[in-house]
């Protein structure tokens, strides 16, 4: 474990970079952000101006990646900051699966050491 060795140190889904449009929907009310990173369990958003959603609400995340791929998902809101939005995936359509798991690859099953310090 090298340098991330300690009593703080977790393990989580490893993200992957992915600059990207997402629509958050929730109701009657829809915000288009930006994401910062995907796992296999959630997902980090820029947090957009004007949001004023709390932790363990559901949205509903659209996001388009190039030209052919659209993957949407229902998401629980798990933490929030001033500038970002982390979600946790609370459903995963069937037919979004296995796009979700080509586009993460070999992040998809990999996990990475993080700590809160």
């Amino acid at each position: 474990m090298g340098d991330k060795e300690g009593p703080n140190v977790r393990y989580r889904h490893a993200r992957m970079k992915v600059q990207t449009a997402v629509l958050m929907s929730r109701g009657g009310e829809a915000h288009p952000t930006d994401l910062v990173d995907i796992s296999a369990t959630g997902a980090l958003l820029r947090r957009p101006s004007g949001w004023r959603g709390e932790p363990g609400q559901t949205w509903v995340l659209d996001m388009v990646f190039g030209h052919d791929l659209h993957i949407n998902v229902e998401a629980r809101v798990v933490r929030t900051s001033a500038r970002q939005i982390g979600m946790e995936y609370s459903l995963i359509p069937e037919d979004k699966q296995a796009p979700l798991w080509e586009l993460l690859g070999g992040y998809a099953d990999t996990l990475e050491a993080w700590s809160d310090d």
